[in-house]
């Protein structure tokens, strides 16, 4: 069985020790490869490649980061199809879906290529006799990022290219549950130009992430995750010094008026629950049904839900590939039972999906829950799965205060005509990401991604201008070049005149 080794200045290396981890093909069940999970000594070595590439890198020019992102981003698009593959053969999605992905995140190092514009200081001329001020930023050093298995591609592209673009260095912890797409763009950024060190790759569970959060050498880590385990990263990094990006969790709700375009409303609607298996922190997982919209909405919905195509990612017919593992199915399946058992009707019911000749695969079919209240678990917890449970209140007043008293404020958004009352929602939701007849409001590249309330731990979100402050500190320099005599030195506290 072949198995997936670390990347480690500039080549495939294997780990210090024997530990493995399975990882499976979603939609047959069964093992395909193993990758390496790394000791506390593997992430030394990458940290110790990284801080040596920081030397240079760290006092590289602009020009030539610049150069290297623009081909890093051309070997992205030569290279999609194949990455694409990859994606789908180890998450499960479908191919058109993993090529979403990897656009988004191009979209990031398509920022990163304009990144001397945002790397431009300030400057003030005469603040005082003779004396003028100027602002810049520095990278911080290595930085680390530890993502998640539902976009193996896209989330670490929010974060390394702008950590490499503004001189930093780079170790990334992908999820051991598809690691091969990481080590993939190891390879096309040194086919881009990038020396050796600057991009590390160090696979692994909980001892290695322990290890990154607790380096003296990492500066900063960004994180994406669960709510529990974010504020694990955010403690225990901070606690060790370092700058965090720790994002969290998701329950995100869209808002569905008697206004709105129901067949419109119901189709997107759809496609956010059930793309992608509902494996993405923008999933839509509530929809609130407003007055008189409910009934028709949830018929709609119904309709479309049995409509959805479930089957192998690599299958281009299909809507919607299998969950990522068999423990991902069952939860799913274990949600829509505490569902019935606690009161909602089950509308659409996904359990009992089989795919033929791929009886062993992770496949579970998209869930529609009617009915569903706060106090019921399908409501409360992130089941991270296709399914989408339907809460009926009478005004949009009582949707704003029912999404502004969940603990998670990742995404929201609203269907309507009325722009009075998308204005007042957008104002008053307890939000970081709105959309406004828009059902995943992904900002681009040039906006920052990040919650509030328990899908973001601390105040840090992720790429865009965010990351670049995030990924370096600024430096003010007040200077002055006096005529020989002309000044005398005070023992006041200096003041402008």
């Amino acid at each position: 069985m072949n198995t997936i080794e670390h990347w480690i200045n500039g080549a495939r290396t294997p780990a210090g020790s024997a530990r493995t981890a399975p990882v499976y093909d979603p939609a047959t069940g069964q093992q395909q490869v193993e990758v390496l999970l790394a000791e506390p000594a593997d992430v030394d070595t990458a940290v110790a490649a990284a801080g040596k590439a920081f030397e240079s890198w760290g006092n590289s020019s602009l020009t030539q980061r610049t150069r290297i992102m623009f081909a890093f981003r051309e070997l992205l698009v030569r290279h999609e199809d194949e990455l694409a593959r990859i994606i789908s053969a180890e998450h499960g999605k479908v191919i058109d879906d993993a090529r979403g992905e990897i656009v988004r995140g191009r979209e990031v190092v398509e920022y990163a290529c304009g990144i001397a514009d945002a790397l431009k200081g300030g400057f003030s001329d005469q603040v005082s006799r003779d004396v003028d001020v100027h602002s810049f930023r520095q990278p911080l050093g290595v930085v680390a990022g530890i993502t998640p298995f539902n976009f193996p591609i896209m989330v670490p592209l929010w974060m390394h290219p702008i950590a490499i673009a503004t001189g930093n260095t780079f170790v990334l912890k992908p999820s051991e549950r598809d690691p091969s797409a990481s080590n993939f763009v190891a390879e096309l950024y040194a086919e881009a130009g990038l020396p050796e060190g600057v991009f590390n790759v160090v696979h692994g569970d909980k001892v290695a992430v322990d290890a990154i959060l607790d380096h003296p050498d990492i500066a900063a880590v960004s994180f994406v995750g669960s709510t529990p385990i974010a504020k694990y990263v955010h403690e225990r990094a901070t606690a060790s010094g370092k700058r965090v990006q720790a994002l969290g969790g998701a329950k995100n709700h869209a808002v569905v008026l008697p206004d709105a375009d129901l067949e419109f409303a119901a189709n997107h609607l759809t496609a956010a629950a059930f793309g992608s298996a509902g494996q993405r922190c923008m999933a839509i997982s509530v929809g609130v049904a407003v007055g008189e919209a409910g009934d028709q909405l949830v018929g709609i919905l119904e309709r479309k839900a049995k409509e959805v195509k479930v089957g192998p990612g690599s299958d281009a017919g299909n809507d919607m590939g299998p969950v990522v593992t068999q423990a991902a199915r069952e939860r799913v399946i274990n949600a829509v039972a505490s569902g019935a058992e606690q009161g909602a009707t089950v509308v659409v019911d996904g359990r009992g999906l089989t795919v033929e000749g791929h009886e062993g695969g992770f496949f579970v079919g998209p869930s529609l829950l009617d009915h569903v209240t706060t106090e019921m678990d399908a409501y409360r917890e992130e089941i991270f799965g296709p399914v989408l449970a339907i809460v009926r209140v009478d005004t949009v007043d009582e949707a704003i205060a029912l999404i502004n008293a969940n603990p998670y404020g990742n995404g929201t958004a609203i269907f309507t005509g009325s722009g009075e009352a998308a204005r007042r929602f957008q104002r008053e939701v307890k939000v970081g990401m709105i959309g406004v007849n828009v059902p995943i409001p992904v900002p681009m590249s040039y906006y920052s991604f990040g919650g509030w309330k328990d899908s973001l731990i601390g105040d840090s979100p992720i790429h865009g201008p965010e990351g670049v402050r995030f990924y370096t500190r600024a430096k003010v320099v007040t200077s002055r070049w006096p005529h020989t005599g002309r000044f005398t030195a005070g023992f006041n506290f200096p003041t402008s005149s």
